[in-house]
């Protein structure tokens, strides 16, 4: 038999609105609203302040370790902006700023950090999934969600988050299989930071892009710049389209750059060079969108000093609370709360055990 050629779609598209000198393609400019901008601002600058507090509270020995987010925010504020109350967010362990759009409080982010689990109990009126630290493990999470979504015949989709280094493991590829293959409503947002820990893309992958992933699985794949939220808020409204009207799901390589240490428990300057950081803290999406609202009247330098006050008093006043709260936290029976919805027979038995031990010590106590 002849060998033939097979034709395949081959082709990955890359979308870049607002360049890192913040310059604007107007051609490209997608129709956001006053508000709307004005809000994924104030998300931002959040964001960013709370992650420069919670560094420092870390180094005063009043949190434990957790992980930066500095220079990522656009790519999680420019796809979280898309979803409803209804619709399901799925986070790795690096969302901090999708995870406040969602109405997570800061309090609860200071607690969890801090080892206690209350700090990870979502309420009911949120449809949102607890952070995720097994790489990639999230990812057929969100799948079996927009497949139940589907099933019930509900216009919900779910949007999952993870970072390049999930890219090479089976998770990723089973839960983009399965949702290609029936038209699950999943938008996968790839926060491409360049490091997995300290193991560089270069040796995750041989493909040029991680969007050209999509492409095996016969679904859409997009690269965007990552720090150009106009760029990524575009890409991420037409997939939320999509997977909403029944199209399926996307893949969205967003290229970005994690500024600071993978966590506070690592040091970057190890396997990176300051020069690779300094050529990216130049392509910062903050000062880049922050110049873009200025250029278009809606923001200006007192303003900003405004917002940027009222975030620093805000973070203070979490930061009160937050460790008021942990001044009456700490029961460990919490911890059978919230895994399961229905406490399994093995689980019950544990907590009844632990019970016990835990009145045997109260009473060891009380007569030492």
């Amino acid at each position: 038999m002849p060998r033939k050629k097979i034709t395949i779609s081959d082709k990955v598209e890359y979308l870049s609105i607002l360049d890192e000198k913040g310059q604007l393609d107007k051609k490209l400019e997608p129709d956001i609203p006053e508000d709307i901008l004005l809000r994924l601002h104030r998300a931002m600058l959040l964001g960013r302040r709370f992650d420069e507090r919670l560094l420092n509270l870390q180094r005063q020995g009043r949190i434990g370790t957790f992980p930066p987010i500095k220079g990522q925010e656009a790519a999680q504020l420019g796809t979280i902006a898309h979803l409803r109350p209804g619709d399901w967010m799925v986070p790795a362990f690096r969302e901090t700023a999708a995870e406040l759009w969602r109405g997570r409080s800061l309090e609860s982010i200071i607690i969890y950090n801090n080892g206690y689990s209350e700090g990870i109990d979502i309420p009911e009126d949120r449809n949102d999934l607890p952070i995720s630290v097994p790489v990639g493990s999230q990812i057929i999470h969100a799948v079996g969600l927009g497949w139940a979504a589907k099933y019930r015949k509900k216009d919900d989709v779910a949007m999952t988050f993870f970072g390049d280094g999930a890219t090479s493991q089976g998770d990723f590829h089973e839960g983009l299989n399965f949702a290609a293959v029936f038209q699950v409503p999943v938008i996968f947002v790839c926060q491409n930071n360049h490091w997995a820990i300290s193991v560089p893309l270069s040796k995750q992958t041989r493909a040029k892009t991680l969007a050209q992933k999509a492409l095996a699985y016969g679904m859409p794949g997009i690269q965007v710049d990552g720090n150009d939220i106009l760029a990524v808020y575009a890409a991420a409204q037409e997939a939320v389209e999509r997977a909403r009207n029944g199209g399926g799901p996307t893949l969205i390589e967003c290229v970005t750059y994690r500024l600071m240490m993978h966590t506070t428990a690592d040091d970057p300057k190890r396997y990176r060079s300051d020069e690779e950081v300094e050529q990216w803290s130049k392509r910062d999406p903050l000062i880049r969108f922050e110049k873009y609202l200025m250029d278009k009247g809606l923001l200006s330098e007192e303003k900003r000093s405004q917002v940027e006050s009222e975030v620093i008093d805000e973070i203070q006043a979490a930061v009160d609370r937050a460790e008021k709260q942990m001044e009456t936290l700490g029961d460990p029976m919490e911890m059978f709360d919230h895994a399961y919805a229905d406490i399994p027979p093995y689980l019950k038995e544990q907590k009844a055990d632990l019970a016990r031990e835990l009145s045997m010590i109260d009473k060891e106590g009380t007569h030492g």
